[in-house]
């Protein structure tokens, strides 16, 4: 009998080890040929604070999506134009060579001298470092003050001074460890995997984002259709309520229907979620998983009529100290007019509130009053864009503990988890983005590198 893998968690992470099980040469199968998928929520997209990813994965072509693609291209003014709002004003960042040679508001020198200053630093020697004391150490205090503060606002919805730069943005702690500079390192260590026709097109337009003409969320329903014909059972709102060990070393899974068993659990469960289901003889696993927090966020999305933005881009940013409540604002109309549905007047924005600032701002977010959000969402967009009037549609939605945080030490947690896994010679892997990476590539990555080392060890 082949074995049996169970697949955890109804996100994008969970439906992509799906996926790359069922169309692998000799998938898991359980009882009528089956690739049994227990997915721990309803199929969705949960619209976090990075909307952009610079290329595609070979999901969306396989899936029969390539004709669906929106993309973005490099020329476009939501490409090139990016604003911070700093001292009450929207303030275009820096690009091509004028905005390096000559101070740019509201950098108060030319930002030459930070890259200057990141050529002559000496490297490193910490183990891990705060984003906000490694960006400070090597481009300057005023590029992380403003610059990197907004940027992990707007990617993880936190605060630099807390994320670990080692696991936030490995790229650039490895550039500096291997050629000193960061800059230096970045540009003489370019890596791509392999890839598709599509992400070299999406490369080669130098893609800043990309879309699908039925919103992203026709990415998770595209693989759950192909899912289902090919043998996995895909159970909504069928949340994981216990992990047991059987006597024989399989796993018990506990759902609200009834139990089943699985030889291996992939699990794309949030790492609090995992560590509150697992059995008492994993406990000091549990312990490290409950160590990575996670953030909640509000999305506020607005539409407007009969109104023009102030200016054309991709959106903007706030840092902490202009506004610890407000992430940003993203200009979806700009991007994405083909989403603005009849009329070619619609401005429609989102406003992402709270993150690493939420209960300060607002209070518990399981009970915040929608109204509340909606109210501070308008006032942001009245003052930061001068749009008067009443938006004339809204949808709040608060996202409960939706963005894990890499807090300084995470990869030591993470190293801990591998090895506990390891020496308990636990059936079970860890994907998703709690671990290493929160954008829908890394999800979708850690999906099938999970499944390409399970899939090995099955033959």
């Amino acid at each position: 009998m082949p074995p049996t893998v169970a697949v955890v968690g109804g996100g994008i992470s969970g439906l992509a080890a799906c996926y790359h099980l069922a169309r692998g040469p000799r998938p898991p199968k359980v009882s009528r040929d089956r690739v049994r998928g227990s997915l721990g929520g309803c199929v969705s997209s949960v619209l976090s604070p990075r909307p952009t990813t610079t290329t595609t994965s070979p999901q969306v072509s396989e899936l029969g999506l390539e004709g669906d693609i929106l993309p973005v291209p490099g020329d476009h003014p939501a490409s090139r134009n990016r604003f911070l709002y700093v001292g009450g004003a929207l303030h275009k960042l820096p690009s091509g060579l004028g905005g390096l040679l000559r101070p740019v508001s509201p950098f108060s020198q030319a930002l030459l001298w930070s890259g200057v200053r990141d050529l002559l630093a000496p490297a490193g020697t910490e183990p891990d470092e705060s984003v906000h004391a490694f960006v400070g150490r090597r481009f300057g205090r005023e590029v992380a003050d403003i610059a990197v503060d907004s940027l992990c606002r707007g990617v993880f919805a936190g605060d630099c001074r807390a994320l670990s730069v080692r696991s936030c943005f490995p790229s650039l702690f490895q550039a500096e460890r291997r050629r000193r500079s960061v800059l230096l390192g970045l540009a003489l260590e370019k890596e791509r995997g392999a890839e598709s026709g599509l992400s070299r097109r999406a490369r080669a337009e130098r893609w800043s984002q990309w879309s699908l003409r039925g919103g992203m969320e026709t990415l998770p329903q595209a693989m759950a259709a192909f899912l289902r014909p090919r043998g996995v059972e895909v159970r909504c709102q069928a949340p994981l309520r216990r992990l047991r060990r059987c006597p024989d070393g399989r796993w018990q899974l506990t759902l609200p229907d009834g139990t089943m068993t699985a030889d291996h659990v992939i699990s794309a469960l949030p790492a609090a979620a995992l560590a509150e289901v697992l059995p008492d003889e994993a406990e000091p696993l549990a312990q490290e998983l409950r160590r990575i927090p996670a953030v909640s966020v509000a999305v506020v999305n607005l539409q407007y009529r009969g109104v023009t933005l102030p200016v054309t881009g991709f959106g903007h940013l706030v840092p902490s100290s202009e506004d610890a409540s407000l992430l940003g604002i993203v200009y979806d109309s700009v991007a994405f007019p083909q989403h603005d549905g009849t009329g070619a007047d619609s401005v429609r924005l989102t406003v992402m509130l709270g993150g690493a600032w939420f209960g300060q701002s607002f209070g518990d977010p399981t009970s915040v009053s929608p109204s509340r959000l909606l109210e501070r969402a308008q006032a942001a967009v009245r003052d930061q864009l001068g749009l008067e009037p009443a938006p004339t549609r809204s949808i709040v939605r608060v996202h409960q503990a939706c963005i894990p945080q890499y807090t300084l030490g995470h990869w030591q947690r993470t190293e801990r988890i591998g090895q506990f896994l390891a020496k308990q010679r636990l059936p079970l892997s860890l994907i998703g983005a709690s671990f290493a990476g929160v954008s829908v590539n890394d999800c979708i990555a850690s999906a099938k590198a999970a499944v390409g080392q399970l899939m090995g060890g099955l033959r």
